[in-house]
């Protein structure tokens, strides 16, 4: 006699779900039906099944397996995974460490989760550990000293890691470099490297470091170097020259910086006598010298009313020899600080309507005159509007007016750049210098990544002078980390994943958006084209850690812990398979 679960299959309705006992009587097979189940749910019909089949019932599951202690880890496995997958740790060093291992981990830990040195640590000991990081690299016991330890030697190997990372993104016989420099402030104890900042009233503001930072030709960070708090960005250049030419053994660099940094003298005295090529873009001043006619009957090098909007014109001119400049006229940009202008021009009227209505108040007089001068000095060029004004202060009051050819001779200019650059057109063709000008937008982009939005420069916790160069370094190999798996991961976040079409649009002499049409579907729909939600960076990260790495126990083994991965939901699916990751593989 047996005892089974049997499906009668039915046309149009569900199957039919019973118990039944089977016997054999006289030769034949007998079956009886003991319970119906097809209205219980298909969960209870499952377990019944799991009965009739050897398993066992428990009144609750814990009686069974226990989850000891469950961990995030779906974003460890995703940065983990994207480090190990473009060799970081080779990079960082070939002979496998302790120090190696601790730098791995911090730099992960400052993707998933930045905070300082100590909580860092908390993060990866065991006994207190947030993700399970610490356990997938078996770090063991983690102490802040360990990590500060850890900083020291990042340091010590900055020069070889910065190379490694040279050679594998600065390659091609005529190499751009993206560099910018940008700040960050310190707190607590005061560092050599930190200089007094200064607001507007003069008084000494939050203390501050400088760092510049170098970059490939599509944004991605090769080298960082940290200067003092009150280092200016042009004084930095030479210091990058030397470690283009010496350190990373380049022979033929184009240097791309801004007009603020690749001053031309900086050109004259950094660049030229080192043989680097370079492209930057001219100061206002600058433009505003190649409106002047060399000559009798001489045109000037540049007509703004000639220019076609949209379109880049090459000129030269006689103040910048050995130079080509190209020139853009920016429509949408003219119109915007036309707009901005009138709105400053009638502020600025106001406060001068202000000022003359309390000199008209006041008792004419010297004594009046010299208040008005004050008032002058302290509210009207708060705007910095104050030049477009003709101002005459007298005993009984005083009378201004907009100086309308100020007005127009700055309007003259609105929308219009112009790009330098040494490179000749064989190797570099004017729209490709105005694109490569336009680049440095993701060293910018690093700098916001770096600063506040995800990793978090500042505020510095550390205060020697190298361990702050050594956290400056490492949350740029962070960066570096982070650049590649949001390439990888740009399907499914707000972020140009179609950047040939991008390209061409931007190019095309009647579209001007600056993405592409894939990169517009998913910010206004917020759903890629396969259905999935459109995530930012951060909170993909944190859907990520959602997927967890539980340790689970059975009662017959309390004290061996089994892994037990959560599963995936399809998002978290499709992110992994991006950045071919197996999270299974990350086991502690």
């Amino acid at each position: 006699m047996s005892f089974h679960l049997e499906t009668i299959p039915n046309r149009s309705s569900r199957p039919t779900i019973l118990i039944r006992k089977a016997w054999r009587e006289d030769g034949r097979l007998r079956k009886k039906t003991l319970a119906n189940l097809t209205q219980l749910p298909p969960h209870i019909i499952d377990g019944v099944r799991a009965l009739f089949e050897g398993g066992v019932a428990v009144a609750r599951p814990e009686d069974v397996f226990a989850i000891r202690r469950s961990r995030p880890h779906g974003h460890v496995a995703a940065a983990l995974g994207t480090l190990r997958r473009i060799g970081m740790v080779r990079v960082l060093h070939r002979v496998p460490g302790r120090e190696r291992d601790l730098a791995v981990a911090a730099i992960v830990a400052r993707i998933i989760e930045p905070a300082s040195k100590l909580a860092t640590a908390r993060a990866l000991d065991p006994e207190t550990a947030s993700t399970s990081l610490g356990a997938v690299l078996k770090l063991g016991p983690v102490t802040g000293n360990e990590m500060l330890d850890m900083l020291d030697w990042l340091l010590e190997r900055q020069p070889w890691i910065e190379r490694s990372l040279a050679n594998r993104h600065l390659k091609g016989g005529n190499t751009l470099i993206l560099y910018d420099v940008s700040s960050s402030y310190l707190e607590g104890r005061c560092c050599p490297l930190a200089a007094f900042g200064h607001n507007r009233d003069g008084k000494r503001g939050k203390m501050q470091v400088t760092y510049g930072l170098l970059c490939a030709a599509d944004g991605c960070p090769v080298a960082v170097e940290v200067f003092a708090g009150n280092a200016g960005d042009p004084s930095t250049v030479a210091g990058q020259v030397d470690k283009v030419r010496k350190r990373f053994g380049i022979a033929r660099v184009a240097l791309v910086g801004d007009r603020g940094m690749l001053t031309t003298a900086r050109i004259r005295g950094d660049l030229e006598p080192a043989g680097l090529d370079w492209i930057s873009a001219l100061r206002t001043a600058d433009i505003r010298r190649l409106l002047r006619s060399a000559g009798p009957g001489v045109p000037a090098p540049l007509d703004p009313e000639a220019l076609v909007p949209d379109a880049v014109a090459e000129i030269t001119g006689p103040d910048f020899p050995g130079e080509r400049l190209m020139v853009c006229l920016n429509p949408r940009l003219r119109e915007e600080r036309r707009r901005k202008r009138e709105d400053l021009l009638e502020a600025t009227e106001r406060t001068l309507a202000d000022i003359a209505a309390a000199a008209a108040r006041g008792k004419p007089g010297p004594a009046n005159r010299d208040r008005t001068i004050k008032a002058l000095g302290r509210e009207a060029n708060r705007r910095k509007m104050e030049k477009h004004f003709d101002i005459a202060v007298h005993d009984a009051g005083m009378d201004w007016a907009r100086n309308r050819d100020r007005i127009e001779a700055e309007a003259r200019l609105d929308g219009i750049y112009v790009i330098r650059t040494s490179l000749e057109s064989a190797s570099l063709g004017a729209e490709e210098a105005v694109e490569a000008y336009k680049s440095l937008a993701s060293v910018e982009r690093a700098f916001l990544t770096m600063k506040a939005s995800r990793l978090r420069i500042r505020p510095v916790h550390v205060y020697s002078e190298d361990h702050v160069r050594a956290h400056v370094f490492l949350c740029m190999l962070a960066y570096h980390v982070e650049w590649h798996m949001r390439r990888r991961l740009a399907p499914i976040l707000f972020e140009d994943d179609d950047r040939d079409g991008a390209r061409a649009r931007r190019n095309s002499p009647v579209e001007k958006a600056e993405v592409s049409e894939s990169a517009r579907a998913k910010a206004d729909t917020k759903r890629t084209p396969d259905g999935l939600p459109v995530h930012s960076f951060t909170t993909l990260l944190s859907d990520l850690g959602t997927l967890t790495l539980n340790e689970a126990t059975v009662q017959d083994g309390p004290d061996h812990g089994i892994p037990v991965f959560a599963q995936p939901t399809e998002l978290q699916g499709r992110a992994l398979d991006l950045l071919e990751i197996d999270p299974a593989k990350f086991l502690p």
